[in-house]
């Protein structure tokens, strides 16, 4: 009964703490990666989270850089968009979000964004420092991504997209 109560505990402990995304050791170099790498993000895409419809579209790379929109629709309205590059710099990616009510009203300051470094790369998943892209297939792509609440505590929150143009 006892190694019974420990593999359940080392199974739960396991599943609670695996993280789908990395954060960024500062002592280590950059990643080098250029956006063709990351060339699979491209399309336009369709999910549900926090109570209602989410859709994101990824342009494809051109000038060194990739362009993101999204939107959260709940109850049929406008909830908030976010616009979104991923950009080489220096050799290597960031990705910078701004966050704008259904009024476009910004929530970030004028000359400000939220940026993702990258952390590694590899052929299906892209990881940002708390953010993870993953092509589950060409028709599907999970974003995974870490929010912290205002006690500091984070959890990671999983994105499920769905190709609206099947390849």
């Amino acid at each position: 009964m006892k190694n019974y109560l420990r593999f359940l505990l080392l199974l739960v402990s396991t599943l609670v703490f695996s993280q789908n995304t990395l954060k960024l050791d500062s002592l280590k170099t950059p990643t080098k990666a250029s956006v063709e790498d990351v060339s699979w993000i491209a399309g336009h895409w369709k999910g549900t989270a926090f109570g209602g419809v989410t859709e994101e579209v990824w342009t494809s790379p051109l000038g060194g850089s990739m362009m993101g929109s999204f939107k959260l629709v709940v109850d049929n309205e406008i909830n908030f968009y976010e616009l979104m590059t991923i950009s080489e710099e220096d050799e290597t990616l960031l990705l910078r979000i701004k966050h704008f009510s259904r009024d476009l009203k910004g929530w970030e300051e004028k000359d400000e964004s939220v940026e993702f470094e990258l952390v590694k790369i590899e052929p299906n998943r892209v990881y940002f420092n708390n953010l993870t892209f993953e092509k589950v297939s060409p028709s599907e792509l999970n974003i995974y991504v870490v929010f912290k609440d205002k006690s500091g505590n984070e959890e990671e929150v999983k994105f499920n997209y769905k190709s609206k143009i099947q390849n």
